[in-house]
């Protein structure tokens, strides 16, 4: 690799843009392994052709590859989705994850612990290259009395802030997913370049959610094949029951956790907080119990099951930024007549608004 006082000086700067996008400066350990993971990551990076092209780049990662490329050309043609650098070059970081994000809870509470960052604002998690770091974090957390999730995540969107830098890659954490899988990442993680909202995670998830299903649902009618809808369908099901009971499980929990219950004490603690716990037992023993009637109707398909054996506060409060708005984006999609420029700049629009408008006016739209 070639060094030039150029790429030297293109370096620092996406440092910079790195720190602010992905956990900010408040440790210089943070600071380091945030600059210094992505950076491994851009460097590892090379031009899909170079890749095509490359005979010794195995045959069915050439043409995942060139499904990717199509995937990414639909969704400016046709999504009016970005058109710049991103996702038109391919790393294999030789790992299952890009990062590993930590996100936190109370006891008695969905409501995620914040980090707060420049340009990304307030957020519900904290991100790590190294999986080690991650735990190690995690550890710290609980031991504050916090419920912790760690969770490996196959891809972050840098904003657009790094599309002058090559953008944000194709890596070998998704590009082997089903087809419908593929666009679904690829259109959500190009909608976070649309729009973003500083310290709302939930508006943001829930937005890139909404064009991700709604986006893969016109590639797969468009332009997939029979095999590639049918194997999306089953997906698709399984992640609508999944969400289904999961979603009944955080509205048993909201309401167990605003329960206000007699003073007094039971087993040595307060009577609410006692009550409450063993109420919340219950909803979560119930959960694992509806989980296993879902697997046998899915035919015994685990795929879910590492996420049930640790469900906690921290991980439905972590679902709930992905689902809880996608109803109201939905029905602001339809209120724009389908059209995709229009849809984002209604949803710009709200993003100038303060949160709890922007919630008021989304749900107005069911």
């Amino acid at each position: 690799m070639r060094t030039s006082s150029m790429s030297v000086a293109r370096t620092l700067l996406a440092l910079g843009a790195c720190i602010m996008l992905l956990g900010g400066c408040s440790t210089v350990g943070y600071y380091w392994q945030s600059v210094s993971g992505h950076m491994k990551m851009v460097n590892a990076a090379r031009p899909v052709e170079e890749w095509i092209g490359d005979a010794q780049t195995p045959e069915r990662l050439k043409t995942r590859l060139a499904l990717s490329q199509r995937i990414r050309q639909f969704a400016v043609t046709d999504l009016k989705l970005p058109d710049n650098a991103s996702y038109h070059r391919y790393a294999d970081l030789k790992r299952s994850a890009v990062v590993w994000s930590v996100m936190a809870a109370p006891e008695l509470s969905l409501t995620l612990k914040t980090f707060c960052f420049p340009v990304a604002g307030c957020v519900g998690y904290r991100g790590y290259f190294n999986e080690a770091e991650a735990r190690t974090e995690g550890a710290r957390l609980k031991a504050d009395g916090l419920e912790v999730g760690v969770f490996g995540i196959p891809a972050y969107s840098t904003l657009g802030w790094m599309n002058w830098a090559g953008g944000d890659p194709l890596l070998n954490t998704f590009i082997n997913y089903p087809e419908g899988e593929l666009a679904r990442l690829i259109f959500h993680e190009l909608a976070h370049q649309v729009v973003y909202a500083s310290g709302d995670t939930m508006f943001n998830e829930s937005f890139a959610t909404t064009v991700e299903r709604l986006g893969s649902q016109r590639w797969l009618q468009t332009w997939a094949g029979d095999a590639a809808r049918v194997e999306y369908a089953a997906f698709e099901k399984r992640r609508q029951d999944f969400r289904a009971l999961t979603l009944a499980t955080r509205r048993e929990l909201e309401a167990i956790y605003k329960e206000d219950t007699d003073s007094g004490e039971k087993n040595g603690k307060p009577a609410a907080t006692a009550f409450q716990l063993e109420a919340k037992a219950a909803a979560m023993q119930r959960l694992r119990d509806n989980y296993a009637k879902l697997k046998i109707s899915w035919g015994g398909y685990s795929g879910y099951d590492n996420w049930i054996a640790n469900a906690n506060n921290a991980s439905l409060g972590a679902q709930a930024a992905y689902d809880e708005l996608v109803p109201g984006f939905e029905a602001l999609f339809e209120r724009e007549g389908r059209d995709w420029q229009r849809f984002y700049d209604a949803v710009k629009r709200l993003a100038t608004l303060p949160k709890d408008e922007r919630r008021k006016a989304l749900k107005t739209n069911l």
